[in-house]
């Protein structure tokens, strides 16, 4: 009975330390089309939050994210999760964040099915965050810019996941705000649709949705994640189709499924060169 004991007490600690320790990724981006000034801008990428608590106030995450200096902060969705609404718990967040940096923001499936969505965009703004639904803003440096852009998810236009997908909204905004002539970095939320933000030639892309697939095995990856499947294809990690370069985060809370395994919450930082 001791060896099961020990056993269980060690799952258990495994499972805690899997769930709550962070880690952060490190990517370096390079492309010679990005203006000089914005060579060594750093990006943090926030994703999945799902309203998970880390530390007291959030200031464990937020550590993290202060550690790294960040020139902006981007979040694409699922702040809150549809099933345990708690926007209280997501602001801290926010609010400590927004002391760090300018945030960016998307969303995700969970906000669109919330039905709490209006009330969220306008706490979001109210913070000053910059909402991006089918928008787009200049980051503007010494008189040189790039663009961010951002979509609003599909699922505002379904009521879970039963329905057929329709990103022919997404589409026809995506293809009003691009500009070849323009260094442009996209949030949106699904990964899985790289091949239409490639298609419009999009520079960057972050996503997140995946959720590192929750179960990873070495050597293998995530095991399954929404709209991919098992052993699916974009879940962690920076993916390049054409000239377009995708980073998705593997999320920070859980959903549905409780725990991850071999799958810490993360934080991204891309850096930006020309070089």
């Amino acid at each position: 009975m001791i060896y099961i004991a020990v056993i269980a007490i060690s799952l258990t600690l495994f499972c805690i330390w899997q769930n709550n320790h962070i880690v952060i990724s490190n990517f370096n981006y390079n492309n010679k089309n990005l203006p000089n000034e914005f060579d060594g801008f750093k990006i943090v990428h926030i994703s999945d939050l799902h309203n998970k608590l880390f530390g007291k106030n959030q200031e464990y995450i937020l550590k993290k994210i202060n550690s790294t200096s960040p020139d902006i902060i981007v979040v694409t969705g699922d702040l809150i999760d549809r099933r345990r609404y708690d926007l209280e718990t997501s602001l801290l967040f926010i609010e400590g964040a927004m002391e760090i940096a300018p945030i960016y923001y998307v969303s995700g499936n969970h906000e669109a099915w919330s039905g709490e969505y209006e009330n969220i965009r306008k706490e979001l703004i109210s913070q000053g965050v910059v909402v991006l639904d089918d928008k787009k803003v200049e980051l503007i440096r010494d008189k040189e810019k790039i663009e961010i852009l951002g979509l609003t998810d599909p699922a505002f236009l379904t009521s879970s996941y039963s329905d057929k997908r329709n990103t022919s909204v997404l589409e026809k905004h995506l293809k009003i705000m691009k500009d070849d002539d323009i260094f442009q970095i996209l949030l949106s939320h699904r990964p899985d649709l790289i091949d239409i933000y490639s298609r419009e030639k999009i520079d960057m892309i972050f996503s997140g949705h995946a959720h590192g697939g929750q179960v990873r095995l070495p050597g293998i990856g995530g095991i399954v994640a929404p709209d991919q499947g098992f052993f699916p294809k974009y879940t962690s990690g920076s993916h390049t189709v054409e000239n377009s370069t995708m980073y998705v985060s593997r999320g920070l809370g859980n959903s549905l499924v409780p725990i991850r395994i071999f799958n810490r919450p993360e934080v991204v930082v891309v850096t930006l060169s020309n070089k």
